[in-house]
């Protein structure tokens, strides 16, 4: 029978605790948000949600098309120059998803005779493209830069090292300035996802490339995604000029694909232009996962310190990782569930991400909830 042997393995997910559901939810939901990505609390703000209807109204539900065809609007452009000054960099290319955007920055920087040097953490989508790229890959302990360096030594040709800024399961950050020393030594290039940084780290969330003074440099290459912070959707590679336009001739996920709706790059635009009046919302992001981390670890909770604004929470096993978050939302909270092979350690875990709008007493409920419910 076709696809038969998709049985057997919903069987063994099912035995190993692995399954995996949608769940729907309401516009008005009554849980209390600590599982989305809703960094600063952009995502429903009555501006970021006129930017969008503003661009549909003005240009259409959709692009029409691939960005090199008819997929490049006036909006597109823009979203790319304010993307490029917040952030630091010279130039900025905007793609459908972040997940794109990393699989055009290592693909493209990554051809036949190459070197990819990975983090063993990385997410899904650098790893994926690590796997795409024509380049030989190499991974190598979490967040140590001589195992970089060692790597890089091992090879004479074209080079790239791949990382997270702030990785997602657990939210700890990459050491940045290492990891450039070690390239620069080899002439290799440095490619960062900041998915978890923009808008959370640096002046006025510009990111952490830029925190750590490498945003700009001619051999940095930083991806970001508009689905966290920014509250909306897409993706978008930051670098020197020359890089941006290698990636417009060669990143497959760019040429064929259709470009970003011109509702989520208004949203996006809209977005920015909040942030950049006010950035305090950054370090309030920072401050209620500091609250969240010091709460929780008082409850004597196992809880990683966050760099960012993520929180993770170790559970004793993928069941029990998904028979607390589910209690979790019987209580009225709703908050992640990490399981592998989503977890690179094999670690489950609750996943918490903090809002620039949580109160005071949204993070004491969220703390207690998660206490009580604990199996």
């Amino acid at each position: 029978m076709a696809f038969g042997w998709i049985d057997e393995q919903a069987r063994a997910r099912r035995r190993a605790g692995l399954v995996r559901v949608l769940r729907p939810r309401p516009a008005e939901s009554p849980l209390l948000d600590l599982a989305s990505n809703d960094y600063l609390g952009l995502a429903r703000h009555p501006e970021v949600a006129e930017g969008a209807a503003r661009a549909a109204r003005t240009w259409g539900g959709g692009a029409t098309g691939s960005r090199l065809v008819t997929g490049t609007t006036e909006l597109h452009t823009a979203l790319e120059r304010e993307l490029a000054d917040f952030c630091g960099f010279e130039a900025a290319l905007v793609l459908s998803s972040g997940y794109a955007a990393n699989l055009a920055a290592v693909t493209s920087l990554a051809p036949y005779g190459s070197l990819v040097v990975s983090d063993a953490q990385n997410h899904a989508s650098l790893i994926d493209g690590c796997r795409l790229a024509r380049g030989t890959t190499q991974v190598v302990a979490h967040a140590e830069p001589d195992a970089v360096r060692k790597a890089l030594a091992t090879h004479d040709g074209p080079a790239i090292a791949v990382s997270d800024t702030v990785f997602s399961v657990d939210g700890d950050a990459a050491p940045l300035t290492a990891l450039a020393e070690a390239c620069r030594e080899r002439r290799a290039g440095l490619v960062l996802d900041d998915a978890h940084g923009l808008g959370v780290l640096g002046p006025g969330g510009r990111g952490a490339p830029h925190a750590a003074g490498l945003a700009g440099r001619d051999d940095v290459v930083a991806t970001v995604t508009l689905s966290k912070s920014l509250g909306g959707q897409g993706g978008a590679v930051l670098g020197p000029a020359r890089v941006i336009d290698h990636l417009v001739n060669t990143a497959r996920t760019f040429v064929f694909d259709t470009g970003l709706a011109p509702a989520a790059v208004g949203a996006a635009l809209a977005a920015l232009t909040l942030l950049r009046r006010e950035p305090e919302r950054a370090a309030r992001a920072r401050a209620v996962a500091a609250d969240l981390y010091a709460r929780l670890t008082a409850a004597g909770l196992w809880a990683v310190r966050p760099d960012a604004a993520v929180v993770s929470v170790r559970a004793d096993s993928p069941e029990e990782a998904v028979r607390w978050a589910a209690a979790c939302r019987t209580a009225g909270l709703s908050v992640g569930c990490f399981r592998p092979p989503s977890v690179p350690d094999g670690v489950s875990r609750l996943r918490l991400t903090a809002r620039a709008d949580l109160s005071g007493s949204d993070i004491e409920r969220a703390v207690r909830v998660i206490g009580e419910t604990r199996p």
